[in-house]
């Protein structure tokens, strides 16, 4: 902020230089004017606020008199450190009626910085207002307008500004800050208001897809009201996407929830994952990281003889099938795999959540590499336990670059 000051500073001195030569001031005013501005040319604030103050102190002075005083009283304050006084006589100045209309602004502008810099956020924000209602467009001045709504305590203004501004960059094809992003999204969250931390939470991995805010925006859905314990899978094959699982016991329950569902060869997966990242098959329980990859390796080659075995029998419904489909895909064999994942969809049969076999089926397609008939397979998903909130991570997920 202390670079909008600086720019006001010298903007001010050059415009009083041209306005003292374009309309006389009485020589016991116009004076002691003059060498204030040329003590604040030679950097000495101190010495042109009392210069300053000397042609305050004439009496019945013209509105364009006491208009030019406060705007040298305010630079001068400004040059020697008085922020206070000067943003009090920048504020005054904007107010008299001799300020032309084309230099409000600039007056307004400078004096919501300084009293930003004193932390007097309220007035900041009242002339930071006042500046844009009034046409000013300098986002400098728009920053201390969200800033200080929300340094104040004003949440619900600050949330609605910061919004604003950042459907206006989305709509004029352009980023929102990463910083507009982050502030939003904990202006909700002091609010707890969920749902806009959400929404925040996943526009900033929209964006700036950092793994720290994919681990965020993934835990939030856990916490939301009403999330399902069974969506526990599709959590941990998100972070496996996103790269954000990232301790022992993530990986631990993430297998044996596969093993659970009757996925092996997933379970298989994710446990090499955990020992190829250092996190299982060390430390105090490497005994008991050996014995799940065990039980994962005994159970797949117990779904691969099953399998074998009933290899050309009718599915019992429709999660049968889905389930076999899913298996398939997760041994590579993708086109009869998905293939069967949407027959078991259609016919509809054995599926608790319907709502979360889409998902499983999104997720399939992306392990396919198709990512569009992911997309569209997610964009299917509904439900408020959850699986709605996964499925627009995941179609972010699959609208960036891997």
């Amino acid at each position: 902020m202390r670079s909008l000051i600086i720019f006001s500073g010298l903007l001010l001195a050059a415009w009083i230089s041209g306005a003292a030569a374009q309309q006389a001031l009485r020589p016991e005013v116009g004076k002691p004017v003059q060498a204030a501005i040329e003590a604040l040319k030679q950097k000495r604030g101190k010495e042109a606020l009392a210069k300053a103050r000397e042609a305050q102190a004439v009496p019945n002075k013209t509105a364009y008199e006491s208009y030019m005083v406060e705007r040298v009283i305010g630079q001068a304050a400004a040059a020697a450190g008085e922020h206070g006084t000067a943003a009090r006589a920048l504020e005054q100045a904007a107010n008299s009626s001799a300020a032309p209309e084309g230099e409000r602004r600039q007056l307004v502008a400078a004096a919501a910085n300084l009293y930003y810099s004193m932390k007097e956020y309220g007035k900041a924000a009242e002339l930071a207002s006042r500046y844009m209602k009034d046409g000013g467009t300098d986002g400098a001045v728009r920053t201390i307008y969200t800033q200080s709504l929300y340094l104040s305590g004003n949440l619900p203004a600050a949330a609605k500004a910061i919004a604003a501004d950042i459907d206006h960059a989305e709509q004029n094809g352009r980023s929102p800050s990463e910083e507009q992003l982050q502030l939003l999204a904990n202006v909700y969250d002091k609010q707890k208001d969920n749902n806009g931390y959400s929404r925040a939470m996943e526009k900033l991995v929209a964006y700036y897809p950092k793994k720290d805010y994919w681990q965020s925006v993934i835990y939030g859905v856990t916490t939301r009201p009403g999330y399902s314990d069974r969506l526990a899978i599709e959590i941990a094959r998100l972070k496996l996407a996103t790269g954000t699982m990232r301790t022992v016991e993530e990986y631990v329950e993430s297998a044996q929830i596969s093993l659970q569902e009757g996925f092996p060869i997933e379970a298989n997966k994710i446990i090499d994952q955990g020992y190829s990242a250092g996190l299982l098959g060390t430390g105090p329980d490497a005994a008991r990281h050996k014995r799940l990859k065990d039980l994962a390796a005994k159970s797949l080659a117990e779904d691969q003889a099953s399998a074998a075995k009933d290899a050309g029998q009718p599915a019992k419904d429709g999660k049968a099938l889905f389930n076999e489909g899913f298996n398939l895909v997760l041994n590579g064999k993708s086109d009869k795999g998905l293939e069967m994942m949407e027959q078991g969809l259609k016919l509809g049969t054995g599926f608790r959540r319907i709502d979360h076999a889409k998902l499983q089926m999104g997720y399939a397609y992306y392990l396919a590499g198709q990512k569009q008939k992911a997309q569209q397979a997610y964009r299917r998903v509904q439900g408020d336990d959850g699986a709605l909130t996964l499925a627009r991570l995941w179609i972010i997920k699959l609208g960036q670059a891997s």
